[in-house]
Formats: C-alpha cells, structure tokens, sequence
C-alpha cells in the first residue's frame, strides 16, 4: 500500500481539504454603478413615481440631462472572470443603462431601460468635433516643448 501509516492518509486529508475550501463556487464579479437595475426598475411606475420614490428605490442619477434637469440616467455594468478558454479575461455580463424623464412637478413620464444588446443596436456618429478653443498657436507649442525639455533632464 501507498500509505503506510495513518498520518500519511490525515496529511492527504487535510491537503484536499485545503484544495476544495480554497475553491470558489460563485462567479466572482466586478460591478460598476448601481446593483439589479432591471428589478428596481419594476418597481417604478409612470404617472405614479416621483424624483423622491426613484431616490428612495434606486439612489441619485449617475447623471442628468445638460438641457433638461428632469431627465435622469442610471448605468449598472458587471464584469466577470471568463472561463479557461478564455484565459480568465473580464467577459461583459451585464450593461444595462435606465433612462427617466420628469415631467415639470417630478412625477415620471417614460422609463427606458437597456440592455447590453440594444445598447449595440445604436447608431453613433463617427464625426468628430473640433474645438478652436483648444488649438494652440505655433509659439505656444513652440515654449509648450520647450518647457517639457527643459524640466525632463532634471
């Protein structure tokens, strides 16, 4: 036999059972903004909610509207560990984004939530905006360079 006492087998014991313990049966996760999105959405109810419920059931906006303070976006995003074929890479599990609009006494007027797959089925535009305000005149890169040379041998 392989084992010849019983320490042996006590020692193998507590091996595997440091091995199995070790272990992890849940996926382990990165989450990113606000937890179940969608099943607090349900709770939501237009022409019934206020700003103050949505506070209550959800928490502040990540963000608000530029033009219009009573339309409110909420983002949730969970990563997790790929499989070994993937060789342990962050997989997008989840990426849903909630969109409220108010009406003028806060009460909600349209819900929107996405998913991951609508998400992909917008369009962008892939024009760029140019900004005359950050451009840089010639004598400005000129000392700009001149500077960073000057401080990097320090």
């Amino acid at each position: 036999m392989f084992f010849k006492t019983k320490n042996h087998i006590k020692y193998l014991c507590l091996i595997f059972f440091l091995i199995f313990s070790s272990c992890q049966l849940k996926e382990s996760s990165n989450s990113h903004g606000i937890l179940f999105l969608e099943n607090r959405t349900k709770k939501l109810t237009v022409n019934q909610t206020n700003k103050n419920d949505v506070i209550n059931i959800i928490g502040y906006p990540h963000s608000k509207s530029i033009d219009n303070q009573n339309e409110w976006i909420y983002i949730e995003r969970v990563l997790v560990k790929g499989k070994y074929h993937n060789l342990g890479q962050n997989i997008l599990k989840s990426n849903n984004v909630l969109y409220l609009k108010f009406d003028k006494y806060g009460v909600l007027k349209d819900k929107k939530l996405l998913n991951k797959e609508d998400i992909q089925k917008i369009a962008f535009s892939s024009k760029e905006t140019e900004n005359d305000l950050s451009k840089r005149s010639f004598v400005e890169k000129l000392f700009s360079s001149l500077r960073t040379k000057m401080y990097k041998r320090k």
